[in-house]
């Protein structure tokens, strides 16, 4: 007897994140996995809710090639641990969802153009995304699939924070503010409206911190701004990517130091950020423990800017009730929630070390005008519900 259950699949430039649920009631998650650096040195790590003792382990080449034979080799796994279970549906993460799409959606073959014609918005994404339904329709032909969209959560922005002060013809041709991590924020605020209906209701700044990284006004749960833009290059520098950067150090790159539009991309997007600034590495957990002048000098530009966008989205909020931290720096350095937070007491920010050391949920002190929470984030069941929400529909 077979079991319906809602397969995840979160495609990156090299990687490709993983999760299966049981959708009796609720999506629960019965797996969750990763297989990283396709195409180069492949590693799959998965882990079985307890069911099964967790795998780690390097791959052949062949196993992990391009994402299709990522996917073959994530669902070889899957079937050998649940062999009852049957994918009726797969939800996938898309990071550009441009102007039109604001929800999730049931991906036929005029989605799949609209995405595809998206790429160019963000091309080091969309193409694997995109990749990622098209090997799951070929493995699972039957199966729903259904296209859940990082810029979604930030539609319904005020035009103010939407707009770039360029001619209004290119506005009307999706050049604008999108915001990213949308299926991050979705989760965050639904979280606060279940363990504190009150935050939720009120100005919330969401910081997900990690190797991309970004930070999100909410008010009564919506995005009201958020530090991305037009592509998930701007705002907050992050492992590899500039975060904001001046327009006119393009013009210099390519007029005085003879770089091509192909070499500062690359420049901007895998060569900078934490990486360019430290020398060293684009991983937080390298740059506290090397203690050399040059990480110092990344961690400290890294929290400048949270701070400087901290003061920002506060004052479009015109208040601060809460900040909370998520994404993998987020949720685990406690030295930059302390770094971020120290200092910041007359945004009523008043954080308890103790706490924060013990990676407690409130970190705050109980005099703090402003909450300050950890929420470990789950873009995996937020594609799970929308996956299920959309099965529900058709029965």
């Amino acid at each position: 007897m077979t079991h319906p259950v809602v397969l995840t699949l979160n495609a990156g430039s090299s990687s490709l994140k993983f999760g299966l649920y049981a959708i009796d009631g609720a999506p629960v998650e019965m797996a969750m996995g990763l297989i990283e650096a396709i195409g180069r040195q492949p590693r799959l790590k998965a882990e079985f809710g307890g069911a099964a003792p967790a795998v780690t382990r390097d791959l052949a080449a062949a196993e992990a090639a391009d994402h299709a034979s990522a996917l073959d080799t994530a669902l070889g796994l899957l079937r050998a641990q649940f062999p009852q279970a049957q994918a009726t549906a797969v939800g996938h993460r898309v990071v550009h969802g441009g102007p039109g799409f604001d929800a999730p959606v049931v991906v036929d073959d005029a989605v799949m153009a609209e995405l595809k014609r998206l790429s160019p918005f963000a091309p080091l994404h969309q193409p694997h995304n995109i990749a990622g339904i098209e090997a799951a329709q070929a493995a699972f032909p039957d199966a729903l699939q259904v296209a859940c969209f990082d810029t979604a959560f930030h539609r319904r922005h005020p035009k103010v924070n939407d707009v770039f002060a360029l001619p209004r013809e290119y506005y009307d041709k999706g050049v604008r503010r999108y915001g990213f991590h949308g299926l991050s924020y979705d989760y965050i605020s639904g979280e606060l409206g279940r363990i504190a209906p009150l935050l939720h209701d009120g100005r919330v700044i969401v910081a997900h911190l990690g190797n991309g990284a970004s930070m999100c006004a909410l008010q009564n749960g919506r995005s009201i701004a958020s530090t991305m833009g037009f592509t998930a290059l701007d705002g907050l520098p992050m492992g590899t990517r500039t975060g904001q950067i001046d327009p006119g150090v393009i013009f210099y790159l390519v007029q005085q130091e003879g770089l091509s539009i192909d070499e500062v991309r690359q420049l901007f997007y895998t060569k900078s950020g934490l990486l360019g600034l430290s020398g060293l590495s684009n991983d937080m957990r390298t740059l506290e423990a090397a203690g050399t002048q040059e990480a110092n000098e990344a961690i400290d530009y890294f929290v400048f800017r949270i701070r400087r966008e901290l003061g920002g989205l506060a004052a479009a909020l015109g208040g601060l009730d809460a900040l909370v931290f998520c994404g993998g720096i987020g949720e685990n350095s406690r030295l930059i929630r302390e770094r971020v937070c120290e200092g910041m007491g007359w945004l009523g920010i008043e954080l308890d070390r103790g706490r924060n050391t013990e990676n407690a949920t409130v970190i705050s002190t109980d005099l703090s005008r402003a909450r300050i929470l950890v929420i470990p984030t789950n873009e995996e069941l937020v594609i799970a519900r929308a996956a299920k929400g959309f099965l529900d529909a058709a029965v």
